[in-house]
């Protein structure tokens, strides 16, 4: 039957799903036994105000014009549905009734519930009696009696709303993680927001924090409020309390301010700016105070100093401007080098501040590159800190050249220091690889490589590592190689599975190239490791190049069986000339045999993860590297291991290559169902074997935390314990504690 008078299941609908996109929880929270409404059997009618309804009897009074429909009830009206046991309609006074095992939903997907709805026949206002709405996007709002005004506006009374799930895992009913119950509750559509009078918040059922004046928005959209606060206690700084506020200023951008009071110094200010486009997004913070500083880090106890503006900004931007086009960049700075540490916002001790433009297509790369480094380390100058300003790099792939793939390269760099070296630098290279598989099943490439240097050097005499100064003015240098690699991959099947053999050989020819006489800004922290043991040029970066002639030969083994795969490596490199070379003493690469490197890597379905890598002194097979990494466990519960030893006998003069030993270990068990507890450390082992002018007993802790957490669906609830053991300036070794406390869907 089709009824024409203003649709009974909009007003119904409207009603009912109230708060269409907005979190809710009711009185009653769990799910009722009502079955929802199923598609209409028939189209939708292309008529607003027509009505489709089925029953199972239909009755009309003609004395006192009441139509009552009983027996599943069902009615449809553009997307949206409506099913009960019960509908009455009496034409004299305009009253429409809903009752018994009412279920609504509208086209948006969200599912209303009552037991009785009273409304007027212009479906403008009405009543509805326990009511409970369940949203699509989650979530659930729900009151002994709703009302819905002319103006769109709704009102509740003992209302409750919650996010959070209201059922176990067994599909139980249990109570919600938190809740918030009111003795009032208004929706307001024109401002799409929810508004609590008399409010309290509800913890795993325990009523705690009253709220006399709460709102929050509909649904996922951003709008103006607190958010949850930040508490935490440390030993410099004291109890310290942030309290954000959140400025919606438009759909695609929106300013958070928040407040950090201190109970051991002065306040400070953070404010973080967002904006999102249509090409892409950028972020800004930053940071605000006034406190005493110094930057006499190497004194236990610096003296105190007049109070100072101290602050940090760290942003980041990217927009894609087009399919090939991007443009991206970061900004890190901060005015002291104890800033980051003092407030635990950083355990950085460089920042690095960058811009990027990029142009990439299936065959070529173009970039215009950007830096600058500010240090905040121990004894390091800040005037000795480059700065690129830029950095220009194009590369080409042709492919069919000579049946191989031609890569060109062009690449430009300027590097300048306020009290240091500066360095240009330009090149042009051409590489060329053919590859090849024989009848036998080998894989042979065959690489030709040719480039040319120009560089510019000037304040060379600032440098204090006499490797990396390279020559006053302009030098120019010529680099080519040759080279044969060839695998061989042998399979077979073994317990079940596939194991794969390849023995690997690689030969490399190049002259004698003249390195010194240039400057060496990227290339200083060279060690020969797995990752470049085949590699054509052993040093990183451009700015030394491995000449001579060298064989290199290893082994790559795997293993695939059910839930297991190991895969490793092992190979060894061998020098024909005997001339010295540049490489630094213990880099593995000094005489004509190099170390023996190699990696081992274990995966247990996904449960177990081990890594190791090594490196073996070629004279007596000592350890010169020795660095496992190490993952036990599920999502829930596990425990991660790295250890790191550098042992390898370098002079102490070369920062980059500073030998060193330490121990991290980090880990959660879950337990319960939604609590954990986890914790890290990180521990420094490095003694005179590792370094001989270390100070340390060779067990230093750095820092560890430990805390305890609760998880689900809705609510993050934790506390940590972190403690530093080194003192920094003004940044002092302590504890600190941070409450972790987040609302799912509660704040803005």
């Amino acid at each position: 039957m089709i009824v024409t008078r203003s649709a009974f299941l909009a007003g119904s609908a409207i009603l009912l799903a109230l708060a269409a996109a907005t979190p809710a929880c009711a009185q009653d929270l769990q799910d009722r036994p009502v079955e929802l409404p199923p598609p209409s059997e028939t189209p939708a009618s292309a008529d607003p105000d027509q009505v489709q309804f089925s029953a199972t009897t239909l009755q009309y009074d003609t004395d006192t014009e009441v139509v009552t429909a009983t027996g599943d009830v069902r009615m449809y009206r553009q997307g949206d549905k409506l099913r009960a046991d019960k509908v009455v309609w009496n034409r004299k006074t305009g009253k429409v009734t809903a009752i018994g095992n009412i279920a609504v939903t509208n086209p948006q997907g969200d599912t209303a519930y009552g037991d009785q709805i009273d409304l007027t026949d212009s479906l403008k206002d009405g009543v509805v009696d326990n009511m409970l709405v369940v949203l699509e996007q989650g979530g659930r709002l729900a009151a002994v009696k709703g009302e819905r005004s002319e103006s769109g506006v709704v009102t509740l009374r003992q209302a409750a709303y919650t996010p959070c799930s209201v059922t176990d895992s067994e599909g139980c009913p249990k109570e919600p993680s938190w809740k918030v119950t009111a003795v009032k509750v208004v929706y307001r559509p024109d401002r799409e927001r929810i508004y609590f009078t008399g409010a309290r918040f509800n913890l795993f059922g325990f009523a705690t924090v009253p709220l006399p004046k709460l709102s929050t928005p509909v649904g996922n959209g951003a709008q103006s409020g607190l958010l949850s606060p930040d508490i935490r206690y440390s030993r410099t700084n004291g109890f310290e309390v942030g309290v954000p506020y959140y400025f919606r200023l438009a759909d695609n951008k929106g300013l958070t301010i928040t407040p950090r009071l201190f109970t051991s110094v002065a306040p400070m200010i953070q404010a973080q700016y967002e904006q999102l486009s249509t090409k892409g997004a950028f972020r800004i913070t930053g940071y605000g105070t006034v406190s005493p500083r110094s930057d006499l880090l190497a004194t236990p106890t610096p003296a105190t100093t007049e109070n100072a503006f101290r602050g940090y900004l760290d942003g980041v931007a990217r927009y894609q401007l087009d399919p090939n086009w991007s443009v991206s960049g970061s900004l890190r700075i901060t005015t002291d080098r104890t800033f980051l540490r003092r407030y635990e916002i950083s355990n950085d001790d460089r920042l690095r501040s960058t811009f990027s433009i990029e142009r990439i297509d299936a065959n070529s790369y173009f970039a215009i590159n950007g830096w600058l480094v500010q240090t905040l380390r121990l004894g390091d100058r800040q005037g000795l800190q480059p700065i690129a300003l830029p950095e220009f790099d194009y590369r080409r792939r042709i492919d069919g050249i000579l049946g191989g793939r031609l890569n060109l390269q062009a690449n430009t760099l300027s590097i300048a220091r306020t009290a240091g070296q500066d360095t240009q630098r330009a090149f042009v290279s051409a590489q060329w690889d053919l590859r090849r598989i024989t009848p036998w099943g080998q894989e042979v490439t065959l690489t030709a490589f040719a480039r040319g240097d120009l560089y510019n050097a000037s304040d060379t005499a600032a440098t204090t590592v006499i490797s990396y100064r390279g020559q006053n003015g302009f030098q120019a240098r010529a680099i080519a190689a040759l080279a044969l690699d060839v695998k061989w991959p042998l399979v077979g099947e073994f317990l079940g599975g596939t194991q794969r053999l390849t023995p690997r050989f690689q030969v490399v020819a190049s002259p004698a190239t003249p390195n010194l006489k240039v400057p060496n800004e990227d290339a200083r922290a060279v060690d020969l490791e797995d990752s470049n043991l085949f590699a054509l040029n052993r040093f990183p970066g451009y700015d030394r190049w491995e000449d001579s002639t060298r064989f290199t030969y290893g082994l790559d083994y795997s293993l695939d069986l059910p839930g297991i795969s190991i895969n490793a490596t092992i190979g060894q490199s061998y020098r024909l000339s005997s001339k010295p070379t540049i490489f630094p003493d213990g880099t593995g690469l000094t005489d004509r045999w190099s170390d023996i490197v190699g990696r081992t890597e274990v995966r247990f379905r996904d449960f177990v993860s081990f890594v190791h890598r090594y490196r073996l002194d070629k004279d007596n097979l000592a350890i010169r590297r020795n660095e496992v990494d190490a993952t036990v466990g599920t999502k829930r519960t596990y425990l991660l291991v790295g250890y790191l030893r550098l042992n390898r006998n370098i002079a102490p003069t070369l920062e980059d290559l500073r030998d060193r030993e330490e121990l991290r270990v980090g880990g959660r068990v879950g337990f319960a169902r939604f609590w954990s507890i986890f914790g890290s450390t990180t521990i420094d082992l490095t003694d005179k074997n590792e370094d001989p002018q270390s100070l340390a007993d060779g067990f230093v802790p750095i820092r560890h935390r430990l805390g305890v957490q609760y998880e689900d669906d809705c609510l993050r609830l934790g506390l940590t314990w972190k403690r530093d053991y080194q003192d920094t300036g003004d940044a002092r070794a302590g504890n600190s504690f941070l409450l972790t406390l987040a609302f799912k869907n509660l704040g803005r």
